[in-house]
């Protein structure tokens, strides 16, 4: 007799293997518990959460908050597969799954934990006098039992041997380390989200970090909490972001392009409240500042999106970690022009870690290591019998006066005529009166090595890099151009015939109004093929096959035509590059301040188009303590 017809094909799993595939979707690894136990709290009311781990999560995890606790009736019921008290009951009687509010609602972390791990949970109402303690091993659950009073209202909940029950999984996870690692990136990302929260984190036995609840005015507090987290270099070179259309909120901070990293794991997205790893939000920061960064940098960015829980949908995703909007393209949008306005507010301004990144590499000619003090003069000759005799100069070496240029400080100034070339004046600044120190990038002093012009201000010095700035003053220039008179198309003499599936020409079509704006004039040419008729003026030689299937996969990735508009900026700033002024020209005292005042009234003119900083600002009181004066 075969065994299929010795026994039934389809049969009823048990309850503890049905747990058990469940954990599989809800307990990836150590970081995942913390993650769901966390949330928990935070859906209690928690206003401080305690976690602790040990050997990576596996050994034994607690989390402890103040929330409001549970009864012992309730303790009995929260360990039950889908049970819970979030889930919202709508006008129908029904369960509403379309308007959650809160970070958990399908009552699966708790069954599954206790599936595959040793589950200890105490729990204490608010107001009440009395603990009560359940316990699951393996998915075999204790009874409820008095307990010793945790002091206040909240839940204890400890998790021993993490995947015992289920060992194979154990070959899957990665260092303690790794995963310590994963727990902290977890407990960080929901520290952002809530900072009226606080939160404690101890890794075998050592404190990671810790932070008390902000209070105050919400962008105070949020960025008070961001530089807590990321560094107070963030919050020094943070951007605020504020901006609301059509009941969504797009708030929080971003970096200036000058403070930016080499991956994008340093962006941290929140939909109310919950924190996603989304790839249409990170399209939309791409998008925002693809025109200041080259592409293998990324910005440091926080940021919140709050909406009506009806247009966002999620329940799309095992551990929650993906949404759906309901208008996708509204929020897209919303990012990328809340994060452009930040950024175009920000004007000249430029990252504070360059100069400080400069004064950690200057250090005075004969200037004792670090932390070691600064000896006089006589302490030498002391020492020594003698003064030391000045340095020889080098045979052959000649000081050139030729490549710098000096500024008489009581020199008149006047603004340069439009005919000189590389400068184009505006109205107003032709005729502002003579610059002061209190101007922003201050007064030109001298140009050093034909390249880097010396500008004193009220309180320090800046050094301009020439043609870096004067390469973004021409590109946004030729953009505002572009903007105003549209970009030159070419027709082809034959048109281009791109084969691709339907689901990718669908999407080309969708958004040939948005290519035709940017140049490029396409069509349906027959099931899943798209017909080029017209390509961009500036790009001479394009690969227009290969140009349509990036698009393609933009669209799909990021809703956006990434492609194109990068291949558009990049002959702009090449063109913007051959078109400035070159390091080696020597400039008048009246080019060097009008480059100045212009990049005082430009946006966006502290980094070049590669996001690299076009000046450099060191303060006197910095410059003083490099010669020991503080």
């Amino acid at each position: 007799m075969s065994l299929t017809a010795s026994k039934p094909i389809i049969r009823r799993l048990p309850p503890e293997t049905v747990n058990r595939i469940a954990a599989g979707e809800v307990v990836e690894r150590p970081a995942s518990v913390v993650k769901e136990l966390a949330e928990n709290a935070l859906d209690a009311g928690a206003t401080r959460i305690d976690i602790a781990a040990e050997g990576g999560g596996l050994v034994r995890l607690v989390i402890e908050d103040d929330g409001k606790g549970m009864s012992e009736a309730e303790l009995a019921l929260c360990i039950e597969r889908h049970a819970t008290s979030k889930l919202p009951v709508g006008e129908d009687g029904r369960d509403d799954l379309l308007n959650i509010g809160t970070m958990g609602f399908r009552g699966e972390a708790l069954p599954s934990i206790g599936s595959i791990a040793r589950l200890s949970i105490t729990s204490q109402a608010r107001g009440e006098g009395d603990a009560f303690t359940i316990g699951v091993e393996g998915g075999q659950t204790h009874g409820t039992a008095p307990a010793a009073p945790l002091g206040r209202g909240g839940t204890r909940i400890e998790v021993r041997d993490l995947f015992y029950a289920t060992p194979a999984r154990l070959k899957f996870l990665k260092s303690e380390r790794s995963e310590n690692q994963a727990i902290t990136d977890v407990v960080k990302r929901l520290a952002m989200s809530r900072p009226d929260v606080g939160f404690h984190l101890t890794l075998d036995g050592r404190k990671r970090f810790g932070v008390a609840a902000e209070r105050g005015d919400e962008a105070e507090a949020g960025k008070a909490r961001m530089s807590a987290m990321l560094g107070a270099d963030f919050g020094d070179n943070a951007l605020e972001v504020d901006q609301e259309r059509e009941g969504v909120r797009v708030h929080g901070f971003a970096s200036l392009p000058t403070f930016s990293r080499g991956s994008a794991q340093h962006q941290y997205l929140f939909v109310n409240g919950r924190p996603v790893r989304d790839k249409l939000l990170h399209g939309a920061i791409r998008g925002a500042y693809q025109d200041f960064l080259a592409r293998d940098r990324h910005p440091v960015v926080a940021l919140n999106v709050d909406l009506p829980t009806h247009l966002v949908d999620v329940n799309v995703h095992p551990a929650k970690a993906e949404v759906r909007f309901r208008d996708a393209g509204l929020v897209r949008g919303l990012i990328v022009g809340s994060l452009r306005h930040a950024l175009a507010a920000a004007g000249h301004r430029a990252s504070t870690t360059v100069a400080g990144f400069a004064l950690g590499r200057v250090r005075p000619e004969g200037a004792p290591p670090p932390g070691q003090p600064y000896q006089s003069a006589a302490h030498h000759v002391a020492a020594w019998g003698r003064p030391p005799a000045p340095a020889e100069p080098v045979q052959g070496q000649v000081f050139d006066p030729g490549m710098s240029a000096r500024l008489e400080p009581d020199a008149p100034w006047s603004p340069p005529h439009a005919s000189e070339p590389g400068f184009e004046v505006a109205e107003h600044q032709a005729q502002a009166a003579a610059p002061s120190p209190d101007w922003p990038l201050g007064v030109a002093r001298a140009q050093l090595h034909e390249t880097y012009v010396v500008a004193q201000t009220r309180d320090g010095i800046v050094i301009v890099d020439q043609h870096a700035a004067h390469e973004r003053l021409v590109y946004e220039r030729m953009k505002k151009m572009i903007a105003e008179t549209g970009v030159q198309r070419q027709q082809l003499l034959v048109p281009e015939i791109v084969d691709l599936d339907e689901a990718e020409a669908r999407r080309i079509l969708e958004r040939a109004e948005e290519l035709e704006e940017l140049g490029l004039v396409v069509e349906a040419f027959g099931p899943g093929a798209v017909a080029v008729r017209e390509t961009p003026a500036l790009l001479k030689r394009l690969d227009v096959q290969g140009l349509i299937r990036d698009l393609a996969d933009d669209l799909a990735e990021t809703d956006q035509a990434l492609s194109l508009k990068e291949k558009l900026e990049d002959v702009v700033g090449t063109m913007a590059c051959h078109g400035s002024v070159r390091s080696g020209r020597r400039l008048t005292g009246d080019e060097m301040n009008a480059l100045l005042r212009e990049m005082e009234a430009t946006p966006h003119s502290g980094q070049c188009n590669h996001g690299r900083p076009t000046y450099v600002e060191l303060k006197l009181a910095d410059i003083e303590r490099l010669f020991g004066r503080r």
